[in-house]
């Protein structure tokens, strides 16, 4: 094979490669708010 030949196949082997590579999903982590209050609680009349 001509240099040629081997060039552009080294060189279409390598976009391949990058092209599969490339194609990353991003990942969303969803975090739930924490409760901004807690409810009262009952402790007797007077304390």
């Amino acid at each position: 094979m001509s240099k040629s030949i081997k060039l552009f196949a080294v060189v279409g082997l390598m976009a391949a490669v990058a092209a599969c590579a490339g194609s990353r999903e991003e990942e969303f982590v969803v975090v739930e708010p924490e409760p901004i209050s807690v409810e009262p609680t009952y402790t007797g009349k007077f304390k």
